[in-house]
C-alpha cells in the first residue's frame, strides 16, 4: 500500500491588486502639484550646471516624487 498524502508547505494567499481609489488620486495630484515647483527649480539648476538636457524633465521628476510619497501616506 502506498502513502497518498502530500505534505506541502502552506501557500500564502496572494493579495488582489486593487484599482487606485479616488482618495489616492486626489492625494497624488496634491503631492504632484506641491513637488512641481521644486522639481522645476532643481531641473533648471542641473541644466545650468551641466548644460545637458538629457536628464529627466521637471514633470517626470515631480511625477516620480509623487509616486514615491503617496504610497507612504497610505501605508502609514
Amino acid at each position: 500500500m502506498s502513502d497518498q498524502t502530500i505534505d506541502l508547505a502552506p501557500v500564502a494567499e496572494t493579495k488582489a491588486i486593487k484599482k487606485p481609489t479616488t482618495e489616492f488620486a486626489v492625494y497624488f495630484a496634491i503631492i504632484f502639484i506641491a513637488t512641481l515647483p521644486l522639481a522645476i527649480f532643481t531641473w533648471a539648476l542641473s541644466v545650468l550646471r551641466s548644460g545637458d538636457l538629457k536628464q529627466k524633465g521637471p514633470v517626470a521628476r515631480a511625477w516620480t516624487q509623487a509616486r514615491i510619497i503617496t504610497p507612504m501616506i497610505f501605508a502609514a
